[in-house]
């Protein structure tokens, strides 16, 4: 990803060309509001999401009807203005946009940022409390030759002025985890470590992590240990198989039952969204390959 929203969807074209069986039509995916579903159930204890950069071949409608039909409740990565389309078809925001800039690079550990990311954050708080969603994303920012003690002071510095807020209203500010070694060059939030140093230095149940497992399992490994001793940290957890980032099936190294059953057990309630790329040639190829990732992860 680079430092923009259009970024993470420009990355759909380095998609590579595994294909999956197709098992949904296309002719069921549109947009009108009163279509009749033909919902698919997956009953268990993972709460399912989806990222909608990562299937930004359809429209958010279109997604929002896919997602009615995969049993899907939520969808990942949504700003304010388009709020009203997930209204529409009844699926939750598992995880917010603000309303103004989002960028992945210029973050909370640089005090130049801090106008402006406290500007947005305040005007977002209560938008996002007000269309009863709770998760709140934002970013370290990269290193830009500044060392990691320093870093965390300032993310402290800059996260404490809309943290009373953010309490006030019940939203949950949540820093996502990185990898720099692939993907995100420079990334500050590179390592679960340095991330919960902070989370304790803010001491505020109203700030947690975005643990991407896929990034982690390139930065350190040690995926299911560290939820097991960590999990009080972590607000919401995002998919994709390493290496390529894309499906979560046997074609990659993670194992995502099992995965799923550590996150389960440290009693999570909140959403695990598929941020995998599909590889897939055509949309019903794609669309099936979520679909199997669902499946993969409901225990």
């Amino acid at each position: 990803m680079s430092n923009s929203l259009t970024s993470r969807r420009a990355l759909l074209i380095k998609a590579g060309q595994v294909a999956l069986a197709a098992s949904l039509p296309l002719s069921q995916i549109n947009s009108t509001s009163n279509l009749e579903y033909k919902k698919h159930t997956f009953t268990g204890t993972i709460n399912h999401s989806v990222c909608s950069w990562t299937y930004g071949f359809l429209t958010l409608s279109e997604l929002c009807v896919l997602a009615k039909q995969l049993g899907i409740p939520a969808i990942d990565l949504v700003a304010p203005k388009d709020f009203a389309i997930l209204k529409e078809h009844q699926i939750n925001c598992s995880m917010c946009y603000t309303a103004g800039k989002v960028s992945l690079t210029q973050g909370w550990n640089d005090v130049a940022h801090h106008a402006w990311l406290i500007k947005d954050y305040q005007e977002a708080i209560p938008m996002v409390a007000q269309a009863g969603y709770k998760n709140l994303i934002c970013f370290s920012g990269n290193r830009n030759g500044m060392d990691d003690e320093t870093g965390l002071n300032n993310c402290v510095k800059g996260l404490q002025q809309i943290i009373p807020l953010a309490e006030k209203h019940g939203v949950i500010i949540q820093m996502e985890l990185f990898n720099s070694k692939v993907d995100h060059k420079d990334y500050m939030a590179d390592n679960s470590a340095w991330a919960i140093e902070l989370c304790k230095r803010l001491g505020s149940d109203n700030f947690k992590l975005l643990y991407d497992i896929y990034h982690m399992q390139i930065s350190e490994g040690d995926i299911i240990r560290t939820i097991q001793e960590n999990h009080s940290y972590f607000g919401h957890y995002h998919t994709a198989g390493v290496p390529g980032r894309h499906e979560i099936d046997d074609t990659q190294e993670l194992y995502y039952p099992a995965i799923m059953q550590a996150i389960a057990a440290t009693g999570y309630t909140g959403y695990v969204a598929q941020e995998f790329i599909p590889s897939g040639k055509t949309k019903e190829e794609k669309i099936a390959a979520l679909k199997k990732a669902i499946q993969i992860c409901t225990i």
